[in-house]
């Protein structure tokens, strides 16, 4: 998996066990919510600084949006 696919999934799983909209993420990131929306179709990638921020307004760990899942074995 690329880590492309890997930060667009980790986003939006995040994102989802929060129970935060795109727009409520977007707001306080301080970024746009189509952004937001571009990122979980992989259509951008991210700066590292946009990863923090994303981090931050999430309250997690900005290597938790990065981080491969092993396979299961």
């Amino acid at each position: 998996m690329e880590i492309r696919q890997t930060f667009a999934r980790n986003l939006r799983i995040a994102r989802q066990a929060k129970g935060l909209s795109q727009e409520e993420v977007a707001h306080r990131a301080g970024i746009d919510r189509t952004y937001i929306s571009s990122l979980e179709r992989e259509v951008y990638s991210p700066t590292i600084d946009v990863v923090e921020r994303l981090a931050q307004a999430m309250e997690m760990d900005p290597l938790d949006l990065l981080r491969t899942t092993p396979a299961p074995t």
